[in-house]
Parts: C-alpha cells; structure tokens; sequence
C-alpha cells in the first residue's frame, strides 16, 4: 500500500506543478494579448482556476514532505507517551478537519454539476469542472492525514519535520 500512497501524494504534486504552469501561460498570454492588441477575454478567470488547483493539490505532498508550519512550542517540551499522545490528538482533529474539508468540497462540486452552476465571467465555464481540482486535492490531503495518523498509531511516523531538524 505504502508505494500506491506515495504515487499518489506524487502524482497530486505533478497536477500541482502542471497548475502552475497553466497559471504561467495564461498570464503569459494575456500580457502579450494586450501588448500585441488581440484579446484573450476569460483566460484571468482559468488562471485562478489553476491557480486554487495547484494549492489544492499541493497539499498533500507538501504534508509528507513535513513542510507544512507547525507550532510545536508545547509538544517540544513533551516527551513519550505525552508527546505521543498529543501528536495522536492533534493528528486524529487533523484527520476529521481534513475529512469535513473532502467532504464538502466534493458535495460543492456535485451540487454545481446539479444545478448548473457556470461562472460569471465572459468564460461561462461550469463551476464543477475547475471544482474538481479542489475536491481532489482536498480528498488526496485527506488520505494523508489518515495516512500520518495510521503511522503514528503503529510508531513508524517520522517525528520531526526539516525545519524541526534546524532549530535543535
């Protein structure tokens, strides 16, 4: 299971990456359309699209990678069982927050597919296809919240992020 999750958390970072570059021709494009005086009216709106999608998406690798901020003033100053026991709290709300967050944006995306929810702008695009990004990127961070808390339960999660590892 442990190789399928990684691909995971991978392939959602590589979406993220793929976002982003999206977000790149898109502003290119419209900067040359104004210099160059043809227009390239909606495309804003497709780079924000991409733009939540690769924060979305990121979410997840950025978790297993131990890069996300966390305030570990009172857990320093834990040791063992009470460290552990902290950790497994703070992990077991990070995983119900995580999973209220799939939730509903996976219910947001089916709610503008069944209505027919397309965006204001001159695009008229239909709200739930750029949904999707969000609604994916909040499941995978789900998953890897799970994931976390799943390896602190059997003691095989790594205790300290990078940023841990240079400050002590």
């Amino acid at each position: 299971m442990r190789p399928w999750l990684d691909k995971l958390y991978d392939a959602s970072a590589w979406l993220a990456g793929l976002c982003m570059i999206v977000v790149l021709i898109a502003v290119t494009v419209t900067i040359l359309g104004r210099l160059m005086g043809f227009p390239v009216g909606g495309i804003d709106a497709y780079a924000g699209y991409a733009m939540a999608g690769s924060g979305f998406l990121a979410l997840a690798s950025t978790l297993k990678k131990g890069e996300h901020i966390r305030v570990t003033l009172v857990l320093g100053m834990l040791r063992g069982a009470r460290r552990r026991a902290l950790e497994i709290a703070a992990l077991l709300i990070a995983v119900l927050l995580a999973g209220f967050l799939a939730f509903y944006s996976a219910r947001l995306v089916w709610q503008s597919w069944a209505f027919q929810d397309i965006s204001t702008g001159i695009d008229a695009t239909p709200m739930w296809i750029p949904q999707l990004l969000m609604a994916a990127g909040t499941l995978v961070f789900f998953i890897a919240f799970l994931d976390e808390f799943c390896l602190e339960i059997l003691g095989k999660r790594r205790q300290e992020s990078t940023e841990d590892l240079h400050h002590e």
